[in-house]
């Protein structure tokens, strides 16, 4: 697929995310030749008797229009800071991320949560190198799940030319989410 200005390729990126989040509502209430892919993710989500699981999300990461670079949403959040009571502003980084609703469908503006790789032992690893590239999220294979983290941005679905999704997963919930000032 290519990203030229004169052709219209937002659809495909919109459309897609619009077939996830119908699916994801549908196990939240419950093919082709790859097999990874968003149209395989989205059998397997809404499949879950067929294939014995019970997932709720399908994640995915896009590709910004232009240079095709993976888009790396951030966000702030508020962290306890030792057993002070005291809070602080905290940012994470990830190209991963869940849709939750539209906010404007005919303009393809959509909610996404961010969502961050979490390890074997339950940390959050963040960015290894230059964190530009997906793989800088996931380091060696020490990834078991996703975890929700409650932040989300708002997005032009037009500003993008690709998407890449994951297999279906249930995220960690956000109760889990725990960024503690141990990690600075």
């Amino acid at each position: 697929m290519s990203c030229e200005k004169e052709k219209d390729f937002n659809t495909c990126v919109c459309e897609t995310v619009a077939k996830i989040i119908r699916a994801q509502d549908e196990v939240a209430g419950v093919g082709g030749c790859c097999s990874t892919g968003c149209v395989q993710s989205i059998r397997d989500l809404i499949s879950p008797m067929e294939n014995g699981n019970d997932f709720t999300a399908i994640p995915f990461a896009l590709y910004c229009k232009g240079d095709c670079e993976p888009f790396i949403g951030s966000g702030i959040f508020r962290s306890p800071v030792g057993g002070s009571g005291m809070t602080a502003l905290r940012c994470v980084e990830t190209p991963i991320f869940q849709a939750k609703k539209f906010v404007d469908k005919e303009e393809c503006c959509v909610q996404l949560e961010l969502l961050l790789p979490v390890t074997m032992g339950g940390s959050t690893p963040g960015p290894s190198g230059k964190g530009n590239r997906i793989c800088d999220f996931f380091p060696g294979n020490s990834i078991r799940n996703l975890q929700a983290t409650g932040i989300c941005i708002t997005v032009d679905l037009d500003c993008f030319c690709g998407i890449v999704c994951l297999d279906p997963v249930s995220p960690l919930p956000l109760s889990e989410f725990n960024m503690s000032d141990e990690e600075d």
